[in-house]
């Protein structure tokens, strides 16, 4: 039976409550992410159906790894979220699984990927600085004049941008995205706009981690989703690597879904319809988030909906 998902929200200062539109009803009017497949310790989510329902996703890892065809990893290894950008992100950069790994007491690092499901005219985002070096990028903060160089972006909805470790980026005020990446949430901040939490005092930087991790003078990795048509849906691979393989599924009518892996990650991003796993069916809609497991041998997808399907 399929894992189903109480989505978590997390109030942020830059967050709004576009993500209403997604039917959820927020905490506040700050929301800036929704969680909606994690069992990371800040917030994994709870099971609202079948045998584990009540359960956390990261207890069931544990103690039911049948179900995830004995993946052989400690922690569970992916996080899929949405975002809303009201006001822009911080400026921060990732690490990668070795520094992580080091410095911040045996956790993943963290690549990430974008897709862009909403995004007011001239929205950008940041991804990368054509500083040559850490010497000149320190020099540039020093000197308040890094902005200058920053590799900015405008973006439009249906896009997909790919974000690997060591990369600075930042997505930009009005865009809405789903982002999927390893479990990881560790973040080094290099600038926050001096944006203030509601005590009164600036939010931490990080600027001697963010330069230890950042890569400088390398091109980003040219991502091009490849399309094709299986059983009349479109299906877009949009990235595949060490890390995750991420596929969007424009589904209208009925979708005969063979598992790639053991377990997938499951988001519907719009529309609805109906999922049937081994004859039982699941209502879902834009919104909904949950996990297939080894168990869920016989899948089909029914209705007008979009999907974005990840795996390791």
């Amino acid at each position: 039976m399929p894992l189903f998902l109480k989505p978590i929200f997390h109030e942020k200062l830059w967050g709004g409550n576009k993500l209403e539109s997604f039917g959820y009803n927020l905490p506040s009017k700050h929301i800036g992410e929704c969680w909606g497949i994690s069992a990371h310790p800040n917030g994994t989510n709870e099971i609202t159906n079948g045998l584990y329902a009540g359960q956390t996703l990261d207890k069931v890892w544990a103690e039911h790894r049948e179900l995830f065809g004995e993946f052989p990893s400690k922690d569970f290894p992916l996080l899929a979220k949405i975002v809303d950008a009201e006001s822009p992100l911080s400026i921060h950069v990732h690490p990668d699984d070795s520094y992580a790994y080091e410095h911040e007491n045996g956790q993943y690092g963290k690549s990430e990927c974008w897709y862009i499901i909403d995004a007011e005219e001239g929205s950008e985002i940041v991804l990368g600085t054509t500083a040559e070096s850490r010497e000149v990028f320190q020099q540039q903060l020093e000197q308040g004049t890094f902005e200058n160089d920053l590799k900015k972006v405008t973006v439009k909805p249906g896009e997909f941008y790919f974000v690997p470790a060591g990369t600075l980026h930042s997505i930009g005020s009005g865009i809405i995205a789903y982002e999927v990446m390893q479990s990881s949430d560790i973040s080094y901040r290099i600038y926050d706009y001096k944006r203030a939490k509601h005590t009164g005092e600036s939010r931490e930087l990080n600027i001697q981690k963010a330069l230890d991790v950042m890569e400088f003078n390398s091109d980003l990795p040219n991502i091009i989703p490849e399309k094709e048509i299986i059983e009349s849906h479109q299906c877009t691979h949009i990235v595949s690597n060490d890390f995750f393989t991420i596929v969007k599924w424009e589904i209208s009518g009925t979708l005969n879904y063979m598992k790639p892996r053991e377990f997938c990650l499951v988001s519907v991003i719009e529309g609805e319809g109906k999922l049937i796993t081994d004859g039982e069916v699941f209502n879902i809609q834009k919104g909904s988030h949950f996990v297939l497991t080894s168990e869920d041998l016989d899948n089909i997808f029914e209705g007008d909906f979009s999907l974005i399907i990840s795996y390791i």
